[in-house]
């Protein structure tokens, strides 16, 4: 059984998977494409963190929800989504996702949006079978040789 909750990214765990995304992403692409949260910047009030635990309350995996607003929209942005390798293929990132579309919807956000890699085919089916579809730039990214743009509408 995998339970998402709200979860603290300066835990030790916590921490161990925000350095294996970071690791990761720094392995896939080029610096300047690299849009990830420190940990720090994880724990800001305007972030819903959340962790992924099996029966046994090892962390499994990880994500967050930015609340954010501009032009008088308020949305959220899915950050830091990451599932431990061992844990992959178990439908963990799907109950992480899940819990913060329901987080948004809580909150009356307008809509999600998610900022990924191209190199990062599983994420991007993922995204798609939970209804993102691929948009452009958004907030303060700009267009570059490897991120894909996503969004859900929450009507």
């Amino acid at each position: 059984m995998i339970a998402v909750a709200p979860a603290d990214p300066l835990a030790l765990d916590a921490l161990a998977l925000v350095r294996a995304s970071h690791a990761l992403m720094e392995s896939l692409f080029p610096p300047e494409d690299n849009h990830y949260l420190d940990p720090a910047a994880l724990a800001a009030p305007n972030v819903v963190f959340l962790g992924a635990r099996d029966g046994k309350g090892r962390l499994l995996g990880i994500g967050a929800l930015v609340v954010r607003g501009d032009r008088g929209e308020n949305w959220g942005e899915i950050k830091s989504m990451f599932t431990a390798p061992e844990a992959r293929g178990q439908g963990v990132a799907r109950a992480i996702l899940d819990r913060i579309e329901a987080e948004a919807r809580q909150r009356a956000l307008s809509c999600l949006r998610l900022e990924t890699g191209d190199a990062l085919a599983a994420a991007r089916r993922l995204y798609e079978q939970a209804g993102f579809a691929e948009r452009g730039p958004f907030g303060d990214y700009t267009r570059n040789g490897t991120s894909v743009f996503m969004e859900k509408r929450l009507g």
